[in-house]
């Protein structure tokens, strides 16, 4: 039944992650600060790490650039991830998070990044293509650095579908309609996103126009309400834990996309199985200081995950 295999993970537009501590955030005011942490950032990038914490064959794909490119290289390589790096003019953006010890809260500020042109998405096509040879699942994750082509989702996507694999897509905007025509197999928006992309402000009906295009299945974050997994003809699904957890929430929705990365390179498809994976380790996220880990306790949260028909529960009203 198990088919395990290749993980490989896309990130158009990395970033040098930058994080700080402090015991609690006064806007407008001064703070001393312990040493900030700096390391390889990006969503795909924080999908691999989680992934390959879980034991999984992953490889990492992305661009690289500039002084700060020099200094995220030296990260990725120190993290003993898999990866392949693409060389890029433009400079590797940068992402800076203050994490409020007090409440708990992160605050994040995310350079949009910089189109490498023609050639650089050309050279990461073809990495792309390359590597989706012994690759089980294909994961294209993160935001598009402004002027990207439209068509560079699409043609990630289409790569998958040439191997016969199965992709997932964690993008906004346009990139996320355009991955649901090209025909991914799972998107995992937030409802914003969803709604941002769709301009349809319920989200069951916007995840099903975005499934009539070709897509399985969306898993739709709704925050500290957990998530959705809706299919074109099935009630959609929803799980979540009992309680909420107080944390650092910006990796939640990279565990979650790494934990049906995990379950599709295993040849599991059932979508209740991959939505209770996905939110008890997003849940798992939420406990670990910075994204890219998860805590052990994603074990045990599965095991208290109930997943119910929507119609048996109120999360889209609760989540407004």
């Amino acid at each position: 039944m198990s088919r395990p295999g290749r993980i490989v993970t896309v990130t158009p537009n990395p970033a040098l992650d930058m994080t700080w501590h402090v015991d609690s955030l006064s806007v407008g005011e001064s703070h001393r600060v312990g040493t900030g942490r700096a390391r390889a950032g990006g969503k795909g990038l924080n999908v691999a790490r989680v992934a390959a914490q879980q034991g999984a064959d992953v490889v990492a794909i992305t661009t690289c650039g500039g002084s700060t490119g020099a200094e995220f290289a030296a990260q990725l390589r120190s993290s003993g991830i898999p990866h392949l790096l693409v060389p890029v003019d433009p400079p590797t953006r940068r992402s800076v998070a203050i994490v409020d010890a007090a409440t708990g809260d992160a605050t994040v500020l995310n350079e949009r990044g910089s189109d490498p042109g023609p050639a650089g998405w050309r050279a990461l096509l073809d990495a792309t293509t390359d590597a989706a040879a012994s690759a089980a699942v294909l994961v294209v994750s993160g935001s598009l650095p402004p002027d990207a082509p439209g068509r560079l989702v699409p043609e990630l996507v289409g790569i998958a579908a040439a191997r016969g694999i199965p992709s997932i897509v964690d993008t906004s905007g346009a990139a996320l309609v355009s991955a649901a025509r090209a025909g991914a197999t799972v998107l995992k928006p937030n409802r914003a996103e969803l709604v941002e992309a769709t301009g349809i402000d319920d989200p069951v009906a916007a995840a099903r126009t975005l499934l009539a295009h070709g897509t399985r299945l969306i898993l739709l974050s709704l925050g500290a309400n957990g998530m959705l997994a809706v299919t074109r003809d099935d009630d959609p699904l929803h799980a979540r834990l009992p309680e909420v957890l107080a944390g650092n929430p910006t990796g939640a929705g990279d565990a979650a996309v790494a934990a049906a990365s995990v379950l599709l390179a295993q040849g599991v498809e059932d979508p209740a199985s991959l939505l209770r994976a996905a939110v008890a380790w997003s849940a798992a996220a939420v406990l670990e200081p910075i994204a890219g880990e998860i805590s052990p306790a994603h074990v045990e949260f599965a095991e208290r995950i109930d997943v119910v028909p929507l119609s048996k529960t109120s999360p889209l009203t609760e989540a407004r």
